[in-house]
């Protein structure tokens, strides 16, 4: 496992072992697949001296479940965290996604960061901080992470043995998130599936009111909802960076739309993406009215 940038927070980290400084909880915050796990995993790999294996008994690993971090998981964490470490010095604890915790397990997990133990550790990891209570970020020590350069991601593809100008493409569309670029390299169809949709989206911004619909339709009932959503969220910024720059069109078929258009589709697709990851968001509704914005 390797961090890919984020030198600062993991200087930090790092002293922070070095000098026996260690807070009880922390709040790693910032975009998702900005690398927040890998940090947090070769820190307590720091701190332990052991390997990060994800399956240990000292380590605690909570994720959602049907889109929500229940107050069940939430007090299976305290019960493991009343027993003493099996055999590393601290029991750690990963919250990922922390921010799709109810208020039920926010309260339960907040007696637990009132009363902290001296062998225990917390790390939250979440994309969404405000939406934790702020008695909760006010318990953790918060380290915020920022997409990474895109140098970095590229030197780290070379690496990985990624012909030069593909490396290049790659690191562009990954944004500054590590786990994004690491995603096209294991999964190759990634970006084949990316032109497929860009491709899609192009022609369904011309098409009828009926197509629209049916595509609105069939994308509701895809399992890469997000996925899809984080792509055309991607393609949008690049022609409004395009229009706004001056520069060649992305899609010169998109060229009519003005730059307040793309805003305004943009802002869309973004609170639906945040819906679809908190909320039981109608999708078929959000996204025909998505797609008559188009």
């Amino acid at each position: 496992m390797k961090i890919i940038g984020h030198d600062k927070q993991w200087r930090f980290l790092k002293k922070s072992a070095e000098l026996g400084k260690i807070s009880h909880a922390y709040l790693f915050c910032g975009q998702e697949k900005l690398g927040k796990k890998t940090v947090a995993l070769e820190w307590i790999s720091l701190i332990t001296g052991r390997p990060p294996k994800k399956q240990h008994p000292d380590l605690i690993l909570i994720e959602p479940k049907n889109k929500t971090i229940q107050i069940s998981q939430i007090r299976d964490l305290i019960w493991k965290l009343s027993l003493k470490p099996y055999s590393a010095p601290i029991k750690a604890t990963i919250i990922d996604q922390a921010h799709l915790m109810g208020a039920g397990a926010q309260s339960a997990l907040l007696k637990t960061l009132e009363e902290p133990k001296g062998d225990a550790l917390l790390i939250l990891i979440s994309e969404k901080p405000t939406m934790l209570f702020p008695t909760i970020r006010s318990r953790c020590e918060i380290l915020k992470f920022y997409p990474v350069k895109k140098l970095k991601i590229k030197n780290y593809l070379k690496q990985k043995g990624i012909p030069e100008g593909e490396a290049g493409a790659i690191a562009s569309i990954s944004r500054g998130r590590p786990g994004e670029a690491i995603d096209f390299i294991l999964r190759p169809q990634k970006l084949e599936n990316r032109k497929r949709i860009i491709k899609e989206l192009i022609e369904i911004s011309n098409s009828s009111l009926s197509l629209r619909f049916q595509y609105a339709k069939d994308l509701s009932q895809s399992r890469n909802l997000k996925e899809i959503l984080d792509i055309w969220l991607s393609f949008f910024r690049d022609v409004l960076l395009s229009k706004t720059r001056g520069q060649v069109f992305v899609s010169q078929e998109l060229e009519r739309y003005s730059c307040q258009k793309l805003r305004k589709i943009l802002e869309f697709v973004q609170r639906i993406n945040f819906l679809l990851s908190a909320t039981n968001i109608n999708q078929r509704l959000a996204l025909e009215i998505l797609v008559l914005e188009l």
